[in-house]
């Protein structure tokens, strides 16, 4: 797929969604705080790609782009602003420990598309982008890890969305791991 056809989609998509949230909720706060649920859930799935596929960038490459990083930033950069306008017109605390560990999962997350395009030209060593990459992947799994987590505790009663949404969730987050680790192992590969 193409980087333009790519992002026209994602960005297709979060329109849609966002259409979605206002036909179920009407114009208001909950519909901001559904789309921005709905709109973490894409961002979601496109890691799941980009966590799953990887290292085969040629398949990546058909499936997200010759930049899957910058597709995933691009969709998670929408859910961020999303997010931040909900908070802010919500009035919700944040959760410092929270808020620092999404902090660094975003800066990750934007970083990764230089990096990529700096492997690319050669600026920095395969050794070095398979470093980054290893901590990019394993670091934004661990916080959509400890996103669903604490929803199915109980311990963030306020998020909106339905219990049985978040045990799949995180049973679908658990699931990629396992199949990560199952396909490096068989592949005789390190994580």
């Amino acid at each position: 797929m193409s980087f333009k056809k790519a992002v026209l989609t994602v960005v297709l998509l979060e329109i849609l969604l966002a259409v979605l949230a206002l036909v179920n909720y009407g114009d208001s706060l909950t519909a901001l705080q559904a789309v921005t649920r709905y709109s973490g859930r894409l961002s979601l799935i496109l890691f799941s790609i980009l966590f799953l596929v990887l290292p085969n960038q040629q398949r990546l490459k058909e499936i997200l782009s010759d930049k899957p990083f910058l597709v995933f930033a691009i969709a998670h950069g929408i859910h961020l602003v999303e997010l931040l306008t909900y908070v802010y017109l919500s009035g919700n605390e944040l959760i410092p420990i929270r808020l620092a560990g999404g902090f660094v999962a975003y800066v990750l997350i934007f970083a990764m598309p230089v990096f990529q395009y700096r492997y690319e030209k050669g600026l920095i060593t395969e050794t070095h982008f398979k470093v980054a990459l290893t901590i990019y992947q394993y670091y934004v799994w661990f916080i959509f890890f400890m996103s669903y987590l604490p929803r199915v505790q109980g311990k963030l009663p306020n998020v909106g969305g339905e219990y049985w949404e978040f045990v799949v969730l995180l049973a679908w987050v658990c699931t990629m791991l396992g199949m990560k680790l199952t396909s490096l192992v068989l592949n005789g590969k390190r994580p």
